[in-house]
């Protein structure tokens, strides 16, 4: 717990520094308004994630024995090429999404040699025997691994959305990873979460620093790493486990992949405003629409996050409860596919339902009476 303590605060610290030196480095400001799926309020630093991984690092210290230390450091090195690309956009916004997916995929290549960091089997029929072959296997895990940090980039639309939903899935892991008496994979989520946590309270709910590229695509690379290792590491965790755990960013990048090919004959890279968290924000969060308050646009920013953050527990809490039934996992991991369409469809056709809009709030109307 130290070493997560001291993660945390250093992370907390580090934020605080840039968040006051801001208009000195005008190169990692994220500005208002550039893009399509920029919905804040004010020109932020999205360089959090320097800060998140100078607090692993240093909390990995905390943790001893050199051995053990050296295993974090390990893990945290398979990251640096996906945290590298993510951080190189950041300040150049000269990274194009394919190059920074080549480098996610160089960091799932550095940890399958490395760490041993695989996928072995999916625990469906037909699928095993082919990941008996270790090609197959560095394929697959190569893909999944890398997907899912630039999943993870994808939906980090919102303030502490990609934090919240890192730190969920990290809570999951720990849970799961004691009951199998994996402290190893226990140890680091905690030090994880603690430096990301150190992060979140700057970023959620004023927004007054991002992740950036960097930091997600390095806490994708973890979350999705750590999954992986402690289902290699522990066969009575069954693969569904992790699928089911990380199912909601990978969903949500598949579905837009398929919604800006198919649908719409695009690119599957290029940016727009119609993921499922943009339309929250657009078309279930009404509460003060149309205001150009700083005060109002970041209280609806910060409205939107809790809509996905259930949405997300609906396979993480799962995937904590069932990890070892294969079975029960494979049918909420279709509940929440068919659930994720649903809910899309009805609120692109805005017929979404009455209970999940956020009105506006209604002005109190001055009594006459009393003005007599």
């Amino acid at each position: 717990m130290q070493a997560a303590l001291f993660a945390f605060l250093f992370t907390f610290v580090a934020c605080a520094l840039l968040v006051g030196g801001a208009r000195f480095f005008r190169a990692s400001l994220d500005h208002a308004g550039s893009g399509p799926q920029k919905v804040h309020a004010l020109s932020v630093p999205r360089v959090g994630g320097v800060p998140v991984l100078a607090g692993i690092v240093l909390g990995a210290l905390w943790l001893g024995p050199v051995s053990r230390a050296n295993w974090y450091f390990v893990l945290v090195l398979a990251a640096a090429p996906a945290f590298c690309g993510g951080l190189y956009e950041d300040l150049t916004r000269r990274f194009p999404p394919s190059a920074r997916l080549v480098t996610a995929f160089c960091a799932a290549a550095v940890g399958f040699f490395l760490l041993d960091a695989r996928v072995t089997n999916l625990d469906l029929w037909g699928t095993d025997w082919l990941l008996g072959v270790v090609s197959i296997q560095f394929a697959f895990t190569v893909f999944a691994v890398g997907g899912f940090a630039n999943a993870l980039n994808i939906v980090d639309g919102f303030n502490g959305l990609a934090a919240i939903t890192a730190l969920t899935m990290l809570a999951a892991l720990t849970v799961v990873a004691t009951a199998v008496s994996d402290t190893v994979v226990a140890q680091m989520c905690l030090v994880i979460g603690a430096g990301i946590l150190g992060f979140l309270l700057w970023n959620y709910p004023r927004g007054t620093i991002f992740l950036g590229d960097g930091g997600a695509y390095l806490i994708g690379f973890l979350v999705a790493e750590l999954a992986v290792l402690l289902v290699h590491r522990n066969s009575q965790v069954s693969p569904w486990f992790a699928l089911l755990l990380l199912f909601y960013p990978v969903w949500e990048t598949l579905f837009s992949s398929y919604r800006r090919r198919v649908l719409r004959g695009r690119s599957p890279g290029s940016p727009d405003g119609l993921h499922l968290h943009t339309l929250v924000y657009r078309r279930l969060v009404r509460w003060k629409v149309g205001s150009r308050s700083v005060r109002d646009q970041r209280a609806r920013n910060a409205l939107t996050t809790p809509y996905l953050v259930v949405l997300t527990s609906a396979t993480v809490v799962p995937a904590a409860m069932f990890w070892d039934n294969s079975a029960v996992l494979e049918l909420f991991a279709l509940a929440f596919a068919l659930l994720y369409i649903t809910l899309y469809g009805r609120i692109v056709r805005l017929k979404a339902p009455h209970v999940l809009i956020l009105r506006r709030p209604v002005q109190a109307r001055p009594d006459r009476g009393a003005m007599i």
